[in-house]
């Protein structure tokens, strides 16, 4: 079995993607000790290190991985963060991270992940110079903004992604399903909440439930971690007057008293998730008021996970707030996986 290193892993998102398509994660490096924990319980084979990658040396552990992938933090590089977006966010450094990490463990492949706006980030100059590096060492990369929704995820979100390798492969990105994932698709077997609700597992809703749905719960009995954030009265009342697709403008302006001015309050706010679509970008859903499409709540850990394409089968470590940031930070699997299916399909064609 081909075998993975994840630097920046996270909670595995695309160690996931790659397990499904027959890779081994046999080493994964996170600097955040809930996530860490998170990715240890799910890849119990793996050697889990939580370390601040600039001091890890991989030599020390590997060499000659068949892929090294992951994503820097990519908040300094988002077009909506407008405070650090910027060469002194000493985040916006960590890429180079991960080219000396390709250099000193020198895999066939490699995937370099992050949000959309990495390409347009000091005017194209980082990803020029990142492009300069690998081909310095003698990859042949491809690149590509990419939208989750295309690959079977029920989830509107673009992420950037960089695929090298040193065999002189023209890396193609997958090809697009034509066919969306609803939002009622990913998420109407699981069971009904109230504002707050914790209960740790309950049973799916009785009926036939969707492929994506069947697929998600790979045999799983029970959902799992239904956990909703506890929301005050005043909030819970704005969710009552947003419809269906619809965000913050439709909550009468006398129940937004509290914000000094209206006019400053980011499009995705208050946005409540239309049953008929694939979802908006699941980031930060908790913090951004991100509505369920039928009830006046927020989205449970479970089925924010589903939207991500986690499997049910995924448990997350940590607190509620941590567990929500894991799962906004994540590489939706079922996008990785179509990636890495790709890449090992080439593989094999340029060795045939």
């Amino acid at each position: 079995m081909k075998n993975a290193i994840d630097i920046f892993s996270g909670a595995g998102g695309m160690s996931i993607g790659a397990m499904k398509a027959g890779i081994r994660i046999d080493l994964a490096i996170e600097n955040n000790r809930q996530a860490a924990d998170t990715f240890e319980h799910n890849h119990p084979n793996a050697e889990v290190i939580c370390s601040d990658v600039r001091e890890f040396k991989i030599k020390e552990h590997q060499k000659e991985p068949f892929v090294l992938f992951g994503g820097p933090p990519c908040q300094g590089f988002s077009v909506s963060n407008t405070k650090t977006r910027n060469t002194k966010n000493i985040n916006n450094s960590l890429f180079k991270e991960f080219i000396r990490l390709v250099e000193e463990s020198n895999p066939k492949w490699f995937v370099f992940e992050n949000v959309e706006g990495f390409v347009s980030f000091q005017k194209g100059a980082v990803l020029n110079q990142l492009k300069k590096e690998f081909i310095k060492l003698g990859y042949t990369i491809s690149h590509e903004v990419l939208t989750a929704s295309d690959y079977g995820v029920p989830q509107s979100r673009n992420r950037f992604f960089m695929v090298g390798n040193r065999l002189g492969v023209n890396f193609e990105f997958p090809e697009k399903s034509e066919i969306k994932v609803s939002v009622k698709q990913a998420i109407s077997d699981l069971p009904s909440l109230g504002n707050g609700e914790s209960i740790y597992e309950l049973p799916y809703k009785k009926g036939r439930c969707s492929d994506f749905a069947r697929l998600m719960r790979n045999g799983s009995k029970y959902s799992k971690q239904n956990f909703v954030s506890k929301n005050q009265d005043y909030v819970v009342e704005r969710y009552k007057h947003v419809p269906m697709g619809k965000n913050w403008k439709s909550i009468p302006q006398e129940l937004m008293s509290n914000y000094s001015d209206t006019s400053k309050c980011h499009s995705g706010i208050y946005r409540r998730l239309h049953l008929n679509r694939p979802s908006v970008v699941i980031a930060n859903y908790r913090k951004n008021m991100l509505i369920h499409p039928i009830e006046n709540r927020g989205l449970s850990v479970r089925e924010a996970a589903r939207i991500q394409s986690f499997p049910d089968d995924f448990i997350f470590k940590g607190s509620l707030m941590h567990i929500q940031q894991q799962i906004g930070n994540a590489v939706p699997p079922l996008l990785a996986k179509s990636i890495f299916e790709q890449i090992i399909k080439l593989n094999k064609e340029s060795k045939d």
